[in-house]
Order: structure tokens, then C-alpha cells, then sequence
């Protein structure tokens, strides 16, 4: 057999074990490739970027659900993270947290999950019961305080935010403002105070949540009761809302609105002005991952991006409390940051916000009917 004839009989064995070789190859890198949603969330490779934005690539989209108010800081946010991703259209759905978490649980139950992140107050709790998050870990989060990132990686913060009063400058002098949770008690202030019920998280449940955690829930329902004898109305509008009441006129004190409000309204010349108490509430607002994320490459992108100094900037430019502690609050709102006004803070954690005001709310039913 010549060289010839004996390279044309073994060719096709030849080209069949390179195929197949390469076939192999091929279908390792596919194999290594298909990573699942909680490998994607956990990625810690040193090819995380390329990794991450090479799926999102083939996603081209990722969905976020939100609680923030969206020309302020969500429509921002989300338009800065397309200009970084232009291959990522994003896309936003906003709503209160309590909407966000129907929302995700209806389409959790219909198997058709429409969210990637889901980002507001409160959230956490039951969307980590109802077994509906993702844990996952950022980078841009290792800098981050400890209490403000989930030691399980169910959530990580985005921002913070600071309860307090407001008051009708018109009708509260600077000097006759009460500067304590006992000056409210006060028989001058009866009928002149009114506080949101039935937002939950925040509003009077968190403020008698904020006093269980001061005092212990013996002293604080024992003032629970004298502050009932006040005459404190009930309003069932929002914090936001409740603020302009007292710009109006409607009402002298308003009680646990985010203290930012009256800032923001006072720079446009209404007779509004926050009246912090010490402790001074803190909540924060979390970043999760739907547990099912359809787009979980692009969805990891979008949580570093909000996380990043780059992202928080944008919540920052929205009159918001950045969470990442290498960005300063605005000059126009730090007048109610606690470490920059030295006064004390109380952080209540997404799981005490769950677990203690539910009996908030009993004792507001039960003393303020």
C-alpha cells in the first residue's frame, strides 16, 4: 500500500477522532458555560466581569421592581446602568413594598417570574420566608457595614433613611419645638399631632417600635398610652403626603415622616422644618435577587451597579441616603444625618422591622381607635 492510498483509507477515521475530539471540547466550554442562577449570584472567579456581562450579552434585559419614586432616582438609576450595559435594556416596574411582594409572589405561583431584582423597604422578610430570594454575594458590598449587608447574602442595602418629626414653622416656634418624645406629651400639643397608620413599615408602627427597642415594651406602652390622650390622628395617605398636610397648616406636628421631606420642601420655601428625636429610627432600603430570575447574568450586573459608587450616585443626585459609606450624603440633607448632627441613631434591621411591628400595630388598634 502506498502513502498515498494508505492516507485515503485512514482519513475518514482520522476526520471522525478530530471531530469527536472537538466535539468534546466544545461541549465541556457549553458544560462550563451553563452555570446555574445561584452559581451566577455567587460567582467569585477572577473572570467575574467577562463571565457576567458575556451572559447578560445574550440576555440583552434584566427587570427590576422598586419602591422608589421613579423620576427622582429610579428612572435615573436605571437609564445610568443602560449608558454603562448598552447591550441591557432595563427596564422598572414601581410600587410600595407591600405591592412588590404580591407582585412576586403571584408570579412566583403562576411559574412565570417576571422580576430580576427587587429593591425597596422590607422586602427581605418575606421574601426570604416565602422562599422567594436568591442569595447572592457583590463585591461592591464587602466595604459595606456589617449590619447593612445579610451575613447570609439574602440581601444587601441600598439606602438608608431617618424618621422624625415635621413641623408648621408658622405655627411651631424653633425654640418651643419638642426635643423629646416626653415634650410631645405636652397638653399644648393636644389635637395638634397626627401620624401615619397602616404603612407598616414605617409611620407610628415604626415609631413605637423605635421606642420598644429604646425602652422595652413595658415603659413604652406605659407612654403609649399617655400619648394616646393627645388626641393623635390617625392619617392613612403617605409620609409624603402627611408632610404637605403640615405645610398646610392641617396639622402643628406630624409624626415619623422621613426627616428629608421637610428638607426638601423648606428649600422651596414651605413652612416646614424636621424636628429629629433621639434616638433618631434608621431603616434600610435592600437590593435581592428573585430566587428564579430570568435574567440572572444581567441581574447580578444591575445589583454591583447599585451597589457601586457609580450606582449610589444616582441615588444620591435623588435626594436619597446613599448606603455606601464612601459617599457623603448630599450638603442639603446631611441637617438630618445622625453622625453628622451628633445625635444618636437606632438602625432597625429589616428583621426587627418584621418581627416587632406587628405588635406595634396591636397597640395603636388598641390605644388610638
Amino acid at each position: 500500500m502506498t502513502s498515498f492510498e494508505w492516507m485515503r483509507a485512514w482519513a475518514p477515521s482520522v476526520a471522525r477522532a478530530v471531530a469527536g475530539a472537538g466535539f468534546a471540547v466544545l461541549f465541556g466550554l457549553s458544560q462550563a458555560n451553563a452555570l446555574t442562577v445561584d452559581e451566577i449570584a455567587n460567582y467569585k472567579g477572577p473572570d467575574r466581569q467577562k463571565v457576567l456581562e458575556g451572559g447578560a450579552r445574550k440576555e440583552g434585559k434584566v427587570t427590576i421592581y422598586s419602591g422608589m419614586i421613579v423620576d427622582q432616582a429610579l428612572r435615573p438609576m436605571t437609564e445610568a446602568f443602560h449608558k454603562k450595559y448598552p447591550f441591557i435594556d432595563a427596564e422598572f416596574w414601581r410600587g410600595a413594598s407591600p405591592q412588590i411582594v404580591q407582585k412576586a409572589l403571584a408570579e412566583s405561583r403562576a411559574g412565570k417570574m417576571q422580576a430580576d431584582v427587587l429593591e425597596s423597604t422590607s422586602l427581605a422578610p418575606p421574601l426570604v420566608r416565602a422562599g422567594l430570594a436568591q442569595h447572592f454575594h457583590s463585591p461592591e458590598s464587602d466595604s459595606y457595614p456589617k449590619e447593612l449587608v445579610d451575613p447570609k447574602g439574602n440581601w444587601a442595602s441600598t439606602r438608608l433613611s431617618y424618621f422624625g418629626a415635621a413641623i408648621n414653622t408658622n405655627l411651631v416656634k424653633k425654640d418651643e419645638a419638642p426635643k423629646t418624645w416626653n415634650d410631645l406629651l405636652d397638653p399644648k400639643w393636644k389635637g395638634k399631632i397626627a401620624w401615619r397608620v397602616g404603612g407598616g413599615d414605617t409611620g407610628a408602627e415604626l415609631f413605637v417600635t423605635n421606642l420598644r427597642l429604646l425602652w422595652g415594651d413595658a415603659k413604652a406602652e406605659d407612654y403609649i398610652k399617655k400619648l394616646a390622650k393627645q388626641d393623635v390622628v390617625g392619617y392613612t395617605s403617605s409620609a409624603r403626603q402627611l408632610v404637605n398636610q403640615v405645610m398646610a397648616g392641617e396639622y402643628a406636628i406630624a409624626l415619623n415622616i422621613f426627616l428629608h421631606h421637610p428638607l426638601i420642601s423648606a428649600r422651596k420655601g414651605a413652612p416646614v422644618a424636621p424636628d429629629p428625636m433621639e434616638p433618631i429610627p434608621a431603616l434600610n432600603g435592600t437590593v435581592l435577587m428573585a430566587k428564579k430570575a430570568p435574567h440572572p447574568y444581567a441581574a447580578m450586573l444591575l445589583i454591583d451597579f447599585m451597589l457601586s459608587k457609580e450606582g449610589q450616585k444616582t441615588f444620591l443626585a435623588g435626594d436619597y441616603f446613599p448606603a455606601n459609606p464612601a459617599i457623603e450624603p448630599s450638603p442639603e440633607l446631611r441637617g438630618v444625618v445622625p453622625s453628622v448632627i451628633g445625635m444618636k441613631e437606632q438602625f432597625i434591621s429589616p428583621d426587627q422591622v418584621n418581627d416587632l411591628n406587628k405588635k406595634s400595630e396591636e397597640w395603636i388598634k388598641k390605644y388610638f381607635r
